[in-house]
Parts: structure tokens; sequence; C-alpha cells
């Protein structure tokens, strides 16, 4: 166990000083995130599409390169956890909430409010929200994690290297990484991972309150959602001080059940043959059109960009502040995996999870509102859920475990991020001291809080702008540095050689 480092001290005073600007200055700090926000994705929008691109296109060379048999760790290593229990730790921790809080509301927003195409309401609109929906969160989500969580597990346990982001840029920089510049590196990437974390738990907390807004009649303000993120603070705290392999462990197979529980009941009360079907078809658009959605910005086309801008340049730059978080946890949970089955996991098996979800209740909530059942589309994003589900049966049940589910992935998400911050605030310690994650617990709860107060889901989505564009020029250059050091050892150990027949 070791103690908190200087970038531990830094990235605490700077998350701090957004606290008390979001608390005492709320109006000043809202004004400049949103003009900061505008300002990046109106100039910086092309360069987020290229770099998630390249960066998805390098994992999946991976999979089919000679590379991919080279293992994370000693190559004779066993895997620490069950295929099943690291997948669902996987899942719980690289998507978690935001499953559960987009899961309606983003195939019923491209559907009937504001179309990527620019029709709303028509049968192509299905098609369009749908494959939009699955490009959001599919292999270039997967992809961002799965770049930084290879680069993390591969330096660190197959080269000894500390867990660290700076640590992976050893190849580029040489022993500079120990210094003053791995420092500012590292800070950068607590004070993203902070931000994306605190984001995904203002949207549960909004969530949560929303359905209790709209099963109950409990207010749904400022005032419940701080109520309910210092319970849940308290909970995920609890969880954090029992360990990776307890804690952490259990919540994310029960995460895992309880999601299976309410994907079943959506798919057979549901409209089970539609759903089918819309997965099915849209699998095949998405495979169809995944190129040109890569690329797509809409230089001439003012309307198409904004959506863009909203929605895809967001999702993005939400991936990449969440993927130091997300591939710390990966990377430390995946020792002993190789790298051709960490990338086929890590990239193929949680989108094609998603991408039934969305499925169902995404195709359940189109279904309602394409057919004149329910009017859905305009109610809150965060009540979408609980309204799809009361015009089906056992909807007051599904309902009850969706909060449950909500709840579960809150405490699983903060519980990781809370061992990941103390990981990258201690050197790169696999057992962080107990102080450092509370005091990350509390920070993590603070500015979820402050940017709710802020400004609700609008400040939460312009701070992971803010925070992704310097993490991503981080995250190309672990790519440069992946790159180069595998196929250095790959030379060394003759992966790949064609042999002569000398040799044989």
């Amino acid at each position: 166990m070791k103690k908190a480092s200087s970038v531990f001290y830094i990235s605490a005073a700077i998350i701090a000083l957004l606290v008390v600007f979001g608390v005492f200055m709320p109006e000043v700090l809202e004004e400049f995130t949103g003009k900061l926000q505008t300002f990046i994705s109106n100039s910086f929008g092309w360069y987020y599409l290229i770099v998630v691109t390249l960066m998805t296109i390098v994992c999946l060379w991976f999979l089919i390169s000679p590379v991919g048999r080279i293992k994370l760790g000693r190559q004779d290593e066993k895997p620490e956890f069950t295929r099943p229990t690291w997948i669902a730790m996987l899942f719980s921790a690289g998507m978690g909430i935001g499953l559960v809080f987009w899961g309606t509301a983003e195939p019923l927003s491209h559907y009937a409010v504001s179309s990527p195409t620019g029709e709303v309401g028509t049968n192509q609109a299905i098609r369009d929200a749908m494959r939009f929906t699955f490009f959001h969160w599919g292999i270039h989500a997967w992809g961002i994690y799965g770049i930084v969580g290879l680069s993390l597990a591969y330096f660190n346990f197959r080269h000894g290297e500390p867990g660290l982001i700076s640590a992976t840029l050893k190849p580029i920089f040489g022993e500079k990484v120990k210094g003053v510049s791995g420092k500012v590196i590292d800070i950068i990437a607590v004070v993203a991972t902070v931000l994306g974390v605190a984001t995904t738990l203002g949207f549960g907390a909004v969530q949560i309150n929303g359905g209790l807004s709209f099963l109950y009649d409990i207010p749904n303000n400022i005032l419940v959602q701080l109520i309910i993120i210092t319970i849940v603070t308290v909970l995920f705290m609890i969880s954090a001080w029992t360990g990776l392999s307890k804690g952490i462990k259990y919540l994310s197979n029960a995460n895992m059940g309880l999601a299976v529980i309410l994907f079943l009941i959506m798919l057979f009360v549901g409209p089970t043959i539609f759903i089918l079907n819309l997965f099915t078809d849209t699998i095949g658009t998405y495979i169809q059109s995944i190129a040109r959605m890569s690329f797509r910005i809409a230089p001439l086309d003012g309307e198409i960009r904004g959506w863009i801008t909203g929605w895809t340049i967001f999702y993005w730059a939400w991936w990449i502040s969440w993927s130091p978080f997300v591939g710390v946890f990966i990377a430390r949970v995946s020792r002993g995996r190789s790298i051709r089955e960490f990338v086929f996991s890590v990239l193929l098996i949680p989108s094609v999870i998603g991408f039934l979800w969305f499925a169902a209740f995404g195709g359940s909530a189109i279904h309602l509102e394409h057919n004149g059942i329910a009017q859905i589309s305009g109610l809150a994003t965060e009540e979408t859920l609980f309204a799809v589900f009361e015009n089906y049966p056992l909807g007051l049940i599904a309902s009850f475990i969706a909060i449950i589910l909500i709840a579960t992935f809150f405490i699983t998400s903060a519980d990781s991020g809370t061992y990941v911050l103390g990981m990258m605030t201690t050197n790169g310690s696999h057992s962080p001291g107990n102080q450092v994650k509370l005091t990350w617990g509390i920070l993590l709860a603070a500015i979820a809080v402050a940017l709710l107060y802020t400004g609700g889901l609008d400040a939460l989505q312009n701070t992971m702008i803010i925070a992704a564009l310097p993490f991503s020029i981080i995250m190309a250059l672990m790519t440069v540095s992946l790159i180069k050091a595998l196929y250095k050892e790959s030379r060394e150990l003759g992966i790949g050689r064609i042999k002569k027949r000398s040799d044989l």
C-alpha cells in the first residue's frame, strides 16, 4: 500500500477549485464551460472523428495481427478472474449507467425529435435512429477504451512499469516520463477521469430522481439529487473499502444479473418480433455504413452538423474522458489474457450486448410512438424509460428493477472510479490506501453535485467535451508508443516471421 503522490495533491486541488466555482459562482462556470465547449466542438469536431476512428482501426488490427499472441503478463500466466466475471466487470465499468439512461432516450430522440438525416417520424427515421445509436455505442467507443486499457496492461504486466498513463509513453519519451512531463500527463488523466466519472454519476442521480418523480411524484430537483448522491456515495465507499476482489466483483456480477432480467422482461413483454427484426436489420446497415458514419462532419449543412456535434462529438468526448478510468480498470482485471482475447472481448462482446439492449428498449419506445400508442418523446430524458414501462405488462416491476439497476451501476462506477483514481495518484499502486480512495469518493460526489447545480445535464456534457481534448492527444501518443513497443517485441520473439526452409 502506497501513500499519495504529488499527482494526488495537485489533481485534488484542481477538482476542489472547480467545486468551489460551481457552488459559489455557478453562472461564471456555466458561461465559461459553455463558450469553451462551443469553440472546441466547432473547431475540433473533425479531429475527434479522425483520432477515434484511427484508434479503432489499430485495435482491430491487433485482433488479426500476429502480435495478438502476446500475453498481458508472463506468457504462461493465467487470468485472475473467470471469463464471465471478467466480461461483467468490463461491461459494468465501461457503460454502466449510460446504457440505462440512454437506452430508450437516444433512439427515440433520433426518431421523433432530431434525426441524423433530417427526417423524423418516418420508417427511414427508425432505421437511421437505430443505426446511429449502434454507431455511438459500438466498436468506436470500445476501441477508445481498448487502446488505453491495452497500453496500460501491456506496459504494467509485461514490462513491469507502474500502472500510470505516463508510463505507457516511455518508448517515445524515455526516462523523461518519470519527471515533470510525466506528472503533467498523469494530472491531465486524473482530471479527465474525475470529470468523466462525475458526469456519469450526475446522469445516474438525475435518472433515479426522474424515475422516482414519474412513479411516486417525488420532486425532480437538485435537492433530491443531492440526497441521492449522498446516499449512494456512502454505499459505494463501503464497497470500495472492501477492495477489488470483493465489492466490485460482486456488484459487477449483480449488475449483469439485473440487466439480463430487465432485458428479458422488455424483450418478451415488448414487441418481440419487431425488436428481433430491428436488431438484425440494424446490424447490417451498421456494418454497411460504418466508414461513412465514422467521418461524417457535414461541412455544408449547418443543421446536420449541429446534430453531429450534439451527439457524435459529445459521445466521442464522453468515451475519451472516461477512458483513463475504464482503461486503468480493465487493464487491472485483464492480467493473463492474450492481446487477441483482450481486443475481441473488449471491442466485440460489449458492443453486441449494447446493440441488443438498444434494440429492445429503443425499439419498444419507437414502436409505441410510431404506432400512436403513447407520446413519450416529449418527456424529460430521464423519464422516458419509465414511461415506456408504463405501457407494457410488468411495467411497475420493470421500473423497480431499473431503479435498483441504476443504483448498482452508480455504485459500481463510483466504486471502480475511486479505486482507479487511487491507483493513478499513488504511483500506480494496485492497493491504494483507503484514505486516498475516500478522498476521491468525496470529490467525485462533490463535483457531480457542483455540475448539476451549475447547469444540469448541459453543464455535465460541456465539461466532458472540454476534458477530453487534452487527453485525446495523450491517447494518440499512447497508440504510437504501444505500436512501437509491440512490434519491437514481436521482432525479438520472432512472432509473425515466415520461417525459411533452412530453419525447418
